[in-house]
């Protein structure tokens, strides 16, 4: 057994899980969720905003509380989208290893398909699923698709997020028609790249991973709160996902924010990662049928995170 902490720093939050690993097996010490919105504003300046590292470094001071007392064998911090395009870096980095007393790892876009994949995939798949899987992560400033069976064999990493299509597109609350169709323009184009890196056609087990999904998974399902293990395996079909996001399109931000299922955190972006989900969904379903297929549509609570602890108890034990 190895206890692990793992950090995963995305656009729009920041994410801890403390927990003893054995083999493939998570037992969960601590989990935490914080909207810190480090992306803030980066697709347009290209740096990281004083307020979104203010944030940043108050939930790091807050983690270290939870991590110290729990005394970690191995850690491993991990940044994703907006880390990696950030001009002041360094910045951002020296805050993370003040507060923590680790480095802040900015993996690419290939190494964060691979840790999504393996999170996800370790926490449903059993005997009633069937290989090729289809994993994506939706994050807030990029997407990944990964597919795979044993192990990942082909991804793909899509600059296309709930954060970043919410600033670069969807300005009205809520959205106009027009906004609405120049995002989903974005989306087809990040698509079609895609599918020059990632044969979609072949999957059978379409994974859904991340706060933007789960919360639109909780949508679905009307749940009176937020609830993982309600979340976690639930099966969806195209048609319900696309009819959830037309729902929470036509809402204002207030009106999201009011959900009970939904973090005040996402609220503000909610539809434009509803809008990336369901028209990814809708086209993923369309290569899989006219290759003669059918796709099974899961969500899992399982995810990034918890590859990034799988892996880090797998080095340590190398």
């Amino acid at each position: 057994m190895t206890r692990v902490a793992a950090y995963d720093c995305g656009t729009n939050s920041l994410r801890l899980l403390v927990a003893d690993i054995t083999g493939d097996r998570i037992t969960e010490l601590a989990r935490e969720t914080t909207i810190v919105r480090l992306g803030q504003g980066i697709d347009a300046t290209g740096e990281f905003a004083p307020e979104a590292l203010a944030r940043t470094f108050a939930a790091c001071e807050e983690y270290a509380a939870i991590v110290g007392p729990l005394a970690p064998e191995a850690q491993r911090f991990v940044a994703t989208s907006a880390s990696r395009d950030a001009g002041n870096r360094e910045e951002f980095f020296t805050g993370v290893r003040e507060r923590l007393g680790l480095d802040a790892e900015v993996i690419t876009g290939r190494e964060e398909a691979e840790l999504s994949y393996l999170g996800a995939v370790s926490g449903v798949a059993d005997a009633s699923t069937t290989a090729p899987y289809l994993v994506m992560d939706l994050g807030g400033g990029s997407t990944e698709l990964v597919l795979g069976t044993d192990t990942v064999e082909q991804a793909f990493s899509m600059d296309i997020g709930s954060v970043r299509l919410t600033e670069r597109h969807l300005r009205s609350d809520p959205p106009t028609e027009g906004e609405v169709a120049a995002a989903l323009a974005d989306i087809d184009a990040a698509f079609a790249e895609a599918e020059q890196h990632v044969d979609v056609s072949r999957a059978r087990t379409f994974v859904g991973v991340a706060g933007t999904i789960t919360t639109i998974t909780a949508a679905a399902l009307d749940l009176p709160a937020y609830d993982r293990e309600a979340i976690h395996g639930a099966e969806l079909t195209a048609e319900q996902t696309a009819d959830t996001t037309q729902r929470l399109l036509g809402m204002t931000s207030e009106e999201r924010a009011g959900l009970p299922y939904m973090h005040p955190g996402r609220a503000d972006v909610m539809g434009a990662g509803a809008l990336i989900y369901a028209r990814l969904l809708e086209r993923i379903g369309q290569r899989v049928r006219d290759a003669g297929g059918e796709l099974r549509i899961l969500t899992s609570e399982t995810d990034i995170l918890d590859g990034i602890a799988l892996g880090r108890a797998r080095d340590a034990q190398a």
